[in-house]
């Protein structure tokens, strides 16, 4: 078949953010190949959740339900990926960068020799030609992402294994329903058809999940620091600006380097990816790897020193001054107009 297959991640019963990403991608990756968008859904107690699914227009939702398929584990849900695809054959096959991603990718696309792209920051449909043969291969997926260190933007193909596989990075893309009253087919799998018994033979006997404390990721306001900030005693004038606007406090990869943040709050091609309404960049060059995280952002307002700092050139508003003279005026002018 010549279709697309999301592969829908559950965490503690909520279907991942980073899932409805992919449905919104894969049904405008669908529209162009005029092919069906599909979707696999593995767990327990995965009624209803269909109703959340279909109206980003989910054509077929396959679905595992069993008891021992949740939490995650690695075998059964490999076993399941695997013998769907191979029934299925998909052209392309998608996921979430996420932990669980990055586990199961490499599995499936192992078994079924066909190869995978990771950590992609957008997905596109184009044509190659083979520059020794002069083939062309038309409508391929051509996976997007930063490579060696950020320094480029590579794109990837596959032109002749399938599925055509690829995990993105949570946040890059946007999520949108197409239609609350898209009606789509339910195909319930037969678990005992697709898993055999040896693979449930890991069983987690208790589990222990801590909520982090930081969440920049749904942030409205961002205040980002980068190793331009100069100390951690600098960084804590941004926590007081946040503190101020209501804000969170992110950090550049150099700045979590010099330990200046936490990696929690590390933006970035390997930290979290963000859209607020507001970032302020303060401190920060602006390499294409702080750069893939944000550029989204609705207004971005930069604070350096060098006037030439490449994240300039992005920014809406540029404030020219160092980071410990400019945030202190900042905090006095907001609260004086904000009496």
């Amino acid at each position: 078949m010549n279709n697309i297959i999301v592969y829908i991640e559950l965490v503690e019963g909520k279907i991942s953010d980073v899932s409805f990403e992919l449905l919104t991608k894969g049904r405008s990756l669908a529209n162009q190949l005029k092919c069906k968008l599909e979707a696999v859904l593995i767990g327990h107690n995965l009624k209803g959740l269909d109703k959340e699914l279909f109206p980003y227009g989910v054509d077929t939702l396959y679905t595992a339900d069993d008891t021992r398929l949740a939490p995650y584990a690695t075998l059964p849900h490999t076993s399941i990926l695997v013998k769907l695809f191979q029934e299925q054959q998909p052209q392309i096959a998608l996921m979430g960068a996420t932990t669980i991603g990055r586990d199961l990718g490499p599995r499936v696309s192992s078994a079924l020799k066909s190869g995978l792209t990771a950590d992609c920051t957008e997905l596109e449909i184009g044509t190659h030609t083979d520059s020794k043969t002069k083939h062309v291969y038309n409508e391929l997926l051509y996976q997007i992402r930063p490579a060696f260190g950020g320094n480029i933007i590579a794109t990837i193909i596959n032109p002749d294994c399938r599925p055509q596989m690829a995990t993105v990075r949570e946040g890059v893309m946007k999520k949108e329903i197409v239609d609350p009253q898209y009606k789509g087919k339910l195909v319930n799998l037969e678990v005992a058809k697709y898993v055999d018994e040896i693979d449930f033979i890991v069983k987690i006997i208790e589990r222990h999940i801590e909520e982090s404390k930081i969440d920049i990721k749904n942030a409205p306001i961002i205040i980002a620091g980068g190793f331009g900030v100069g100390s951690s005693d600098n960084f804590k004038l941004l926590h007081k600006l946040a503190g101020v606007l209501g804000a969170e406090v992110g950090a550049s990869r150099a700045a979590v380097d010099a330990g200046f943040a936490e990696h929690a709050r590390q933006i970035g091609q390997t930290g979290v990816t963000v859209r607020p309404k507001l970032y302020i960049a303060c401190g920060i060059s602006g390499q294409v790897q702080h750069l893939a995280g944000m550029m989204e952002s609705n207004l971005i307002i930069s604070i350096n020193s060098d006037s030439n700092a490449p994240i300039n050139k992005i920014a809406n508003y540029v404030i020219t001054g160092k980071v410990e003279n400019v945030i202190p005026k900042m905090i006095k002018y907001y609260r004086e107009h904000t009496k």
